[in-house]
């Protein structure tokens, strides 16, 4: 048996959605090599293999299983305590590059972990706040949580509350400043200074350079920092921060550079008579966006807008759920709209009702119907697959959606682009796979093709080019599984021990 064809086949059942916990737990022995790493992130597991993998000797292994993101994330909580900082910084980093669109959120027992812990494991390799970092840049920290720091019951996490000063209600500002514990309150005073401008304009030359702009677009300005923005020729942070007073929005609606111009003219704050003027603008971006003005009456629905325009049709931008949400009588209306761009906003709201979703699937505008088909739970199978076909950009996203359909695909398996034609190809609907394409990727997935029996299999696994298709497929009988592991397993020559 040679070296790639055992690979082939140990990846393959690897991937076999039919293999039983007994078949895949096999695989986590260290002769499996990759395949059982490749396993632990890649796909969901059962029970049995998750618990099998957490108390693995091989970091390999559960740093592999600590960046999984399809198995339930709750299963994971013991290697948020893991001994190594190593694997801890898995978790709280998520899944590696390329970091799917949609993040699913740790549940809060474990971010309480992490950000309560007070070392970064026994290895020494990390520290606690290197870890926390980490978890910071995943996106898999929920809304939810943020929004109940505040109120928490641990003091380390009130005081990571104060982080986020500007997010606060004004009641949970003030309950922070007289909190119980002594850190907290003191955490909280030195947040306090972001919505005060004298202190702002006091501490901005400490600053770093990164951080200016994040500090001029969204902290309170006094009137001589507002004049040094003008003098330094740095007004781009002043055209989105809502503390930006109202004589320095009218000098910014009047600036020479229309893209200034162009951010200034949605603004909810800007007054008719400047929305008149904005109108005229020579340039067609910010004619448009005044235009819009109507729309805009609050920072939330002026931050809705300013998320889509500019995007383009291939634009694979991260889903985020946003800080705060617009209501939906206003996307009911968006997606009325004689504006692209506000059809655009509501494609993109997922809370958008059946009828409205009907609609816009219609819709003539082919942004519309993409944004609808990526960010849309109600989205029809039939526009998921023409973006599919289409987009090639959003295809793996695409492909991680329920709706997505997986049968009817018989029309694309002569389609020129590999791709397409490797989605048909897994069609268990068709009347032969095409086990003999050209492309690797289609015959993979057509010898992966259930409605193959097992008969058809055995002359499969043997050739090179459709045998990890046919290790993977789930109509292989699992004592079939069993002894192709056996060959695998027992022939192979041990590699030299894998770090994360």
């Amino acid at each position: 048996m040679s070296d790639s064809l055992r690979e082939l086949w140990l990846r393959g059942i690897a991937f076999n959605p039919a293999a039983p916990s007994d078949v895949l737990i096999r695989l986590l022995d260290r002769a499996a090599g990759e395949a059982g790493q490749l396993m632990c992130e890649g796909r969901d597991l059962p029970a049995a293999v998750i618990d099998a993998a957490l108390r693995h000797p091989a970091m390999a292994i559960r740093g592999r299983l600590a960046r999984n993101q399809h198995v339930d994330p709750a299963q994971l909580a013991p290697l948020a305590t893991d001994p190594s900082g190593i694997i801890r910084a898995g978790l709280a980093g998520g899944s590696r590059y390329p970091r799917p669109r949609r993040v699913r959120p740790l549940p809060d027992d474990i971010l309480v972990t992490f950000m309560t812990a007070q070392d970064g494991g026994e290895d020494g390799m990390l520290t606690e706040h290197e870890i926390v970092q980490e978890l910071s840049s995943s996106r898999q920290i929920p809304l939810s949580f943020y929004r109940a720091m505040a109120g928490h019951d641990h003091p380390e996490i009130r005081k990571r509350a104060t982080w986020g000063w500007q997010s606060l209600t004004p009641a949970q500002r003030e309950a922070l400043l007289d909190d119980p514990d002594p850190a907290v309150r003191e955490a909280a005073q030195e947040s306090s200074w972001e919505l005060d401008p004298e202190a702002v304009e006091a501490k901005l030359p400490s600053i770093g350079s990164h951080s200016k702009s994040f500090v001029l677009g969204t902290c309170a300005l006094s009137p001589a920092l507002v004049e040094q923005c003008f003098a330094d020729d740095r007004v781009h942070p002043l055209t989105w921060n809502r503390h930006t007073p109202a004589d320095a929005v009218a000098r910014l609606a009047r600036h020479p550079e229309a893209k200034v111009r162009e951010m200034i003219a949605a603004r909810p704050d800007v007054g008719p008579d400047l929305v008149t003027e904005l109108r005229e603008d020579p340039d067609e971006d910010v004619r448009m966006r005044a235009r819009l003005h109507p729309f805009p009456r609050t920072w939330a629905e002026y931050w809705a807008i300013n998320r889509v325009i500019g995007h383009g049709p291939d634009c694979t931008c991260p889903i985020t759920e946003p800080d705060s949400q617009p209501s939906p009588d206003w996307f009911a209306a968006c997606a009325a709209s004689g504006e692209p761009v506000l059809r655009r906003v509501a494609a993109s709201w997922p809370g958008l009702p059946a009828k409205l979703v009907e609609t816009l699937a219609r819709d003539d505008d082919e942004e519309v119907r993409i944004r609808l088909a990526c960010l849309h739970p109600l989205a029809p199978p039939h526009l998921l697959l023409d973006v599919f076909v289409t987009r090639p950009a959003h295809r793996p996203h695409l492909l991680t959606l329920p709706a997505f359909p997986r049968t009817g695909l018989t029309h694309l398996i002569g389609h020129p682009d590999p791709q397409v034609r490797a989605l048909a190809a897994a069609d268990p609907t068709l009347p032969q796979p095409p086990v003999q394409d050209t492309d690797e990727s289609v015959r993979r997935a057509a010898a992966a093709n259930p409605i193959l029996t097992p008969e058809v299999l055995e002359a499969l696994l043997p050739d090179p080019r459709t045998a990890e298709g046919a290790a993977a497929n789930p109509s292989l009988p699992v004592p079939r599984m069993h002894a192709l592991l056996d060959h695998c397993l027992n022939s192979a020559t041990l590699p030299p021990a894998a770090g994360c």
